[in-house]
């Protein structure tokens, strides 16, 4: 009898539920790999538009996908979103993530829509990004440091202890920059600069913006970054200059994909409908976010640094997707860069 009771009270309390108290009993589990502050604000426009109530947690693409890999048998995340694309690509082809066709793909721009068609759906892209770096025009000045503007300019002996770079194996913006420099020099010839860019590091950081918000607050001159990381730190009014390598450099492009066995999968969906809308990429600028956005019909911000002004590589990244390319490597950077980090 208590039963039938217990039945009927909570069928009572659910007539008198609103439709977003309705909503907010959804739950997403959500991995950001973006700045935290854009993060912070693609949650919040998230939940108050739809009511559903989301998990995020803040990691770095490298660290996202060892945490997918090693959860694959009992997923604890629905959605990663944001990162470099090449760590996406290689959940993709491992089968840690599954495919899902947006109803937004004919609204994307074309670089978007074939990174979903190389990972049989798997992932899309949801911003791009060129690699380059930024440094602080004040330390630049009262150290008498050289203005870098190419690659070659970086291993000069006089910035000994002024550069800071992630951690390829935590970070997607150094393993783009690992892979972008062995496609441009060849891999011998690009281990062998970084070996002697590794007498000028202070710092091997975790996180991929890391390095240039140090350069920002004045804690090192540079930092190798995305270069719209580097503008996002111009923006906040630091003296900070943003560059794009004179030989030619890599580009990311961002992603966001579903974890196959996602708990909360229709929730999954919303999001990553919503994340690829006009609307929402419009608002990137808002969290001082300068990517270039996917959908065709966003907003760019006058800040984005635009392709077409950039020395651009044919970035592989089928090739620099493949778990296998990226575990070689990532071997040899730990064997010959790593074991002897300052």
């Amino acid at each position: 009898m208590r039963s039938v009771f217990a039945i009927a009270a909570a069928f009572a309390l659910g007539l008198q539920m609103t439709p977003t108290e309705v909503r907010a009993a959804e739950n997403l589990n959500l991995i950001c790999s973006a700045d935290v502050v854009i993060c912070e604000l693609m949650e919040g426009m998230f939940e108050k538009e739809t009511g559903i109530q989301v998990n995020m947690v803040r990691l770095s693409s490298g660290e996202t996908y060892a945490k997918i890999r090693a959860e694959a048998r009992n997923p604890k995340t629905d959605i990663w979103w944001a990162g470099t694309g090449d760590p996406h690509l290689q959940a993709a082809s491992e089968g840690l993530t599954q495919e899902y066709k947006s109803p937004m793909l004919d609204q994307l721009q074309d670089w978007a829509k074939k990174q979903a068609e190389s990972a049989g759906y798997k992932t899309v892209g949801v911003y791009a990004g060129a690699l380059g770096w930024g440094y602080n025009t004040e330390i630049v000045k009262t150290k008498g440091l050289k203005e870098a503007k190419c690659w070659a300019d970086l291993v000069d002996p006089s910035f000994k202890g002024e550069i800071q770079i992630a951690n390829p194996n935590s970070s997607g913006t150094a393993y783009t920059a690992l892979a972008s420099l062995v496609q441009i020099m060849g891999e011998d010839k690009a281990f062998d600069y970084l070996k002697q860019l590794n007498a000028n590091v202070s710092q091997y950081t975790k996180s991929g913006s890391a390095p240039v918000k140090a350069a920002a607050r004045g804690e090192t001159a540079l930092g190798i970054v995305f270069m719209h990381d580097a503008v996002a730190q111009i923006a906040e009014g630091f003296p900070v200059k943003a560059v794009a390598p004179c030989e030619g450099t890599g580009y990311e492009i961002g992603s966001m994909s579903i974890i196959k066995g996602a708990r909360n999968l229709d929730a999954a969906k919303k999001w990553y409908d919503w994340a690829l809308s006009a609307e929402v990429q419009s608002h990137m600028k808002e969290a001082k976010s300068f990517q270039l956005p996917s959908n065709k019909s966003a907003t760019i911000p006058p800040e984005a640094p635009r392709f077409e002004d950039i020395k651009l590589i044919d970035y592989d990244f089928k090739t620099y997707g493949d778990p296998a390319k990226r575990k070689e490597l990532l071997d040899r950077w730990d064997k010959e860069i790593g074991a002897s980090a300052n």
